[in-house]
Parts: C-alpha cells; structure tokens; sequence
C-alpha cells in the first residue's frame, strides 16, 4: 500500500473513533493513569493506554486483534483517573462498534457473546440477571460444562439468584428501542 493511501487509512479510523465518542483521542499524552487504574489490566494483552496509543496511531489491525477492549468492563475508572478526560472506556466500545459494523470476527470470540447476553438480560428483566445471562452464553458458546464448578461456587456463596429481581423492565425496553431507532437513523 502507498504511504499516503496508508497514512489515510491510518487517519481515518482515529476520525472514526474522535466522531464516535465526540472527543479528541489525541489530548492523550501517555500518562499510564488510566492503566494504573483499570481492574482487568492485568488479564488484558493491550493496557488501556496501549490501545489509545495504538488509535492515535490509526493502528487499527493492532486494536481489532486485542482481546483488551473486549475484556474491557466499561466500569470508567480509566476515564475518571484521566487527567484530560478522555473517554478511554468509550473509545474502547467505539472500536468494537467498528469492528461489528465492518462484519468483522474479533480476536476473542467468546466477548461478545458475553456482551450480548449481558444486554438481553438487561432488556428483558430491566437489570441484569445473572443465572438467566450464564444460559444465554452457555447457549450461544455451546460450552455449558467448561466452568461449572465456578457456577456452583458461586452459588453457594448467593452469588446467582434463582429468580431475576424485580425492576422496570418495560422502561428499559423503551429505552433500548429509542436506541435502536436512533441507530437506524444513523
């Protein structure tokens, strides 16, 4: 590829990412804040950091081949150490917007179907339900035994609840489909 198709290409994903989030990535100046503080650093390939540096670079293969920002939580603590406020945890939920919308397979391949289940059971109980989102990904993973033990464990700590707890789900139903409409505009 000819450097300036290259440098374009590189460009273009951290507009991608800017208009995304509706910031600037590159007020980031490497800090280490963010990872210092982020709870699942330590099982991430790439700190958060790192895949900041790697967006301001355009390196988007590196970001779409990292299992960090499918690891990511989304808990903030990043964005709220960030000494300029950049929304790290939004950068990270802006790239996997990308790489979904390209129809593209992510490094690992269990995470959305975490993702996924998380948001159904959070649309259909209005909060999420533990046991009811561990069947839909052991569903969509086809892996129902792997961690049992763990499930059991955590259980009998009262950890996993039999039932969904009571809460709005009909008004997060409605915000999920005013989110969908606002999508299909896009």
């Amino acid at each position: 590829m000819p450097k300036t198709l290259k440098t374009n290409h590189r460009k273009q994903f951290l507009k991608q990412i800017n208009a995304d989030t509706l910031q600037e990535i590159n007020t980031c100046y490497q800090c280490g804040k963010c990872s210092s503080g982020c709870p699942v650093a330590e099982e991430m390939d790439l700190t958060p950091s790192q895949i900041i540096h790697a967006i301001r670079l355009g390196q988007k293969d590196l970001v779409e081949n990292s299992k960090a920002i499918w690891l990511c939580a989304s808990c903030e603590t990043c964005t709220t150490r960030c000494p300029h406020g950049v929304d790290i945890a939004g950068a990270m939920d802006a790239a996997r917007r990308i790489i979904f919308s390209e129809g593209l397979s992510p490094a690992d391949n269990k995470a959305p179907g975490m993702h996924k289940s998380f948001l159904e059971s959070v649309r259909m109980f209005g909060r999420v339900y533990e046991l009811g989102m561990i069947g839909m990904f052991k569903m969509r993973t086809l892996n129902f035994f792997g961690d049992a033990g763990l499930g059991i464990k955590m259980f009998i700590k009262g950890k996993l609840a039999l039932l969904p707890k009571p809460a709005d789900a009909a008004g997060v139903r409605e915000i999920f489909s005013k989110v969908k409409e606002i999508e299909g505009k896009k």
